[in-house]
């Protein structure tokens, strides 16, 4: 099979691969239908995140069901699927308190490489989950946002304890961010500010669902924060970058006594204990649990409740992954979809 391979700093390429196959009796085999360029990719794309040697890519993904490993019972062929990019078995203690993500037997999707025509999906029964039917084309990018950006902007608004009578501000304009702000309108926040100076960004956060928009960063981004609620700060905050300025804007920007649910995939943060400590604030995050959110997600996007497909605002064939990199490198898309 066709599959996408970062073989060091900005050089991904579409390579022939080994197809896939049923290694252990609780795999799955799909065929892609859809996959994707995450933000997170971006990190070795850039040298930030060291990799050892050529690496298969990609960790999103829906698709048709091939064939089942002898114990899988919840899925079959010919179906429709979507899964995290955390393989779960959705049975251990940590799963069943909702932290998928943090199974005792967990595998990440990236390491498979979900940027290709095939996936093999270990621990299928607890990691997919069937939509009603085969979706038409036009919701197959949203089905495909499940996967991760959606539920982990989704975790995001939840971590921070987004709700109504909530002012939520959000630090990160990717597709993440801006589908924490689609979540925290779900989740009937009041009032949504979205951090961002992208033109085309801040119109997807006002369509969805966004009532303020906040152009500065840093102190300056803190400060207008502050302008924005009578001094006191949000009551939730969605952090959704993983750098240290963005840690420390979204603690910043945190009333005393609010939540900062962060889900950017953190990289040299360090955060100050003393100021951390007589801030009051909360934080909770991590790599999103994922399949925690499928069912409801799922239904939202089936009764078209919810657009999150929106985010992808360049649609590449997978032999062009590279330039599907490239561009969200150079912040010229969004979020690239790719198809097989």
């Amino acid at each position: 099979m066709r599959g996408a391979v970062l073989h060091a700093p900005g050089d991904v390429r579409v390579e022939e691969r080994e197809d896939p196959r049923i290694l252990l009796p609780t795999d799955a085999v799909i065929r892609l239908s859809a996959t994707c360029v995450c933000g997170s990719d971006l990190w070795p794309y850039r040298g930030i995140e060291k990799i050892t040697g050529p690496s298969p890519m990609g960790h999103e993904y829906v698709g048709i069901v091939e064939e089942v490993g002898s114990d899988v019972r919840n899925v079959q062929p010919g179906q429709f699927v979507v899964g995290s990019f955390f393989a779960s078995d959705n049975t251990c203690e940590i799963c069943r308190a909702g932290y998928q993500s943090s199974c005792i037997h967990r595998e990440l999707m990236g390491a498979l490489g979900a940027q290709a025509e095939y996936l093999r999906v270990p621990l299928a029964d607890g990691t997919l989950v069937a939509t009603p039917d085969v979706p038409s084309d036009d919701l197959v990018p949203s089905v495909l946002a499940v996967s991760d950006v959606l539920g982990t902007g989704w975790f995001g608004a939840v971590a921070a304890e987004a709700g109504p009578g909530k002012t939520v501000a959000v630090v990160g304009d990717g597709a993440v961010g801006l589908l924490g702000v689609l979540a925290a309108k779900q989740l009937g926040a009041d009032r949504i500010i979205a951090m961002s100076r992208h033109e085309p960004r801040q119109k997807l956060a006002i369509a969805y669902g966004a009532t303020d928009i906040v152009s500065q960063r840093g102190d300056e981004g803190v400060a207008r924060i502050k302008d924005l609620t009578n001094g006191l700060g949000a009551h939730s905050v969605i952090e959704a970058v993983g750098t240290q300025e963005s840690m420390m804007q979204a603690i910043r920007s945190t009333r005393p006594g609010g939540h900062v649910g962060y889900v950017g995939v953190a990289h040299g943060v360090e955060l100050p204990g003393e100021e951390l400590f007589f801030s009051h604030v909360h934080l909770h995050g991590g790599p999103a649990p994922v399949r925690r959110f499928l069912p409801e997600l799922i239904d939202l996007i089936w009764n078209r409740q919810i657009d999150p497909g929106m985010v992808y605002d360049l649609v590449l064939p997978l032999e062009q992954a590279a330039e599907g990199y490239k561009a969200m490198d150079e912040r010229r898309a969004i979020k690239a979809l790719l198809h097989p």
